[in-house]
This record gives structure tokens, sequence and C-alpha cells, in this order.
């Protein structure tokens, strides 16, 4: 998985149902602006909110939306081990036929050592009948996955760990995870604020939030290290961000008239006063 991949929002109605038609519109923006694949639940898509046959909803519409269209990715972590086998089991026919890989999150909240995640994703990669990209993301979950416990996963399973979505938002940590996979797995950068910095150290693309709305220029940046667009862009992507995701993206997202402004709680929208600068920034195009 190179290039350019979308974390998919959940747009929903203002009744707080999914929005369908607005998820189609997405999923079409993606496809004209260049998106190399699409990464369905996960975590931006608010996917605690939503229960498994909403899930299940999701994924047999974007599969058919998509049509073989560009490849696809399911997100399915969490802190329970076990239930992550067993949602991965429940979920081994659907993900052979229309998915390329899932994307799993490190366990949350619960905060394991090293030792519990290398134990903890080496049964993830066993359940799992696709290839596995580990997701690290230290400052949502409260675990930070090591380079070197990352290797000793894929040497245990190099069969099935097909790379890493590095979101440490350091850069000496993402160049060190480069230089200790060897070229043998994917180091993807899952920060899009410092897409152009991971790209320059050697990373293999990008898991976008920000290319919900704009995978052109997000696609410039990972594809062409360009340092102009991430630029221009770097304001942009700093307010998707300054009162959370999705909120952020949501926001931008229904300036631009593609979904509702509308989230499941415990998020919300963002501020009037946050609303008003992203309009003005969008506005300076």
């Amino acid at each position: 998985m190179k290039g350019l991949g979308t974390a998919l929002i959940t747009p929903f109605t203002e009744e707080g149902n999914i929005d369908f038609q607005a998820l189609s519109t997405l999923i079409e923006h993606q496809l004209a602006g260049g998106t190399d694949y699409l990464v369905v639940l996960g975590t931006t898509s608010e996917v605690p909110t939503l229960t498994h046959k909403e899930q299940d909803e999701i994924i047999a519409f974007v599969v058919k939306q998509v049509a073989g269209r560009m490849p696809l990715v399911l997100g399915i972590g969490g802190n329970s081990t076990a239930a992550v086998v067993e949602r991965i089991n429940e979920l081994k026919d659907t993900l052979v036929a229309h998915f390329a890989a899932i994307l799993s999150v490190t366990p949350y909240y619960n905060r394991p050592q090293q030792e519990g995640l290398y134990l903890h994703f080496c049964a993830v990669a066993e359940a799992s009948p696709v290839p596995v990209i580990l997701y690290n993301v230290p400052k949502r979950t409260g675990v930070n996955l090591l380079p070197e416990t990352t290797r000793r996963i894929y040497d245990a399973h190099p069969e099935k760990i097909m790379g890493i979505k590095e979101a440490c938002n350091s850069v000496e940590q993402f160049t060190e995870t480069v230089n200790i996979a060897h070229g043998d797995f994917a180091v993807i950068s899952g920060d899009d604020d410092l897409a152009y910095e991971m790209m320059k150290a050697g990373g293999d693309g990008l898991i976008s939030v920000a290319s919900n709305a704009w995978p052109k220029e997000m696609q410039q940046i990972v594809s062409q290290q360009d340092t102009f667009t991430q630029s221009k862009m770097g304001h942009r992507i700093h307010l998707l961000f300054v009162e959370g995701n999705p909120s952020g993206i949501k926001t931008v997202l229904s300036e631009m008239g593609i979904i509702k402004n509308v989230l499941r709680l415990p998020m919300v929208p963002c501020t009037a006063n946050t609303q008003m600068v992203i309009r003005r920034a969008l506005a300076q195009g």
C-alpha cells in the first residue's frame, strides 16, 4: 500500500443516521482526486460510535460504490485482543473477497507493555486472512509501539505484516522505523502536517485525514514531495485538528457542500469561532 490513502469519515444525516448519499459523493471525490486507496472504518470514521450492523452496512456500501476501482483497507482494532480476533473471524469472507489489508490500531487506554503489543499483533496476524498494517498513534491511544517491537512483529509474521501506519508525530521515530524496516515492510505516515518530512525520510506514503477534502493536493505532497503545496496546505491542515478529529475535517467537508456537519457524541462540531476561521481559510483558496 504505497501512495495516498484516505481515512474515510462517516457522514451522518441531521437525524444522526448514516448518510449514504453523502458517502457516495465523498467516494467519487476521492476517485476523481487521485487517491490511491481508501481506509474504511478507521478511527477517523467515528467507528466506536457505530454498531456492528452499521459497520457492516458501510462495508457493503463502499465495496459496491468503489466496484474495484481502487484498493480498500478495513480498520479492525480495539483494546481487547479476543474481540479483535473475533471480529476478524466474522469478516473473513468479506476480507478475502474485497480488501487488500486490514489496518489495526494499537490497543488504547489499557496501555500494554511492548510484550503485550507484540503478542496482540501476533494474534491479529494469525487470525487475519489478508495482510495487516499496524497502526501506531500514541497521542490518541496512550501507548507507543516502538520501532524494535514493530520489527519483532514483522519477523514473527513476515507473510502477514504489510507495514505500519506511523502517526508518532516524530520525524526521528519515523526515520528509525524506516531504517529498522530495511525495506521489508512499508512505513506509512499518519501525520498530515509532517507528510513532506516523512516522505523525505523514506516513507512509503500517507494515510490522510486531510485528503477527505483535498485529495489532489495531498497526492502532490506524497507523490511529488511538493514543498510548495505542503506550505500552502499547512495552515489548513493545522485547522483540522484544533478542536479534534474528525470535527475539523467535517467542518471543511460541510463548507464544501459534501456532507452535513453532524457528529455522534461524545464528538461535537467545531465551535462557531473555529468554523469561521476555517471558512475564511477556504475562501482564501
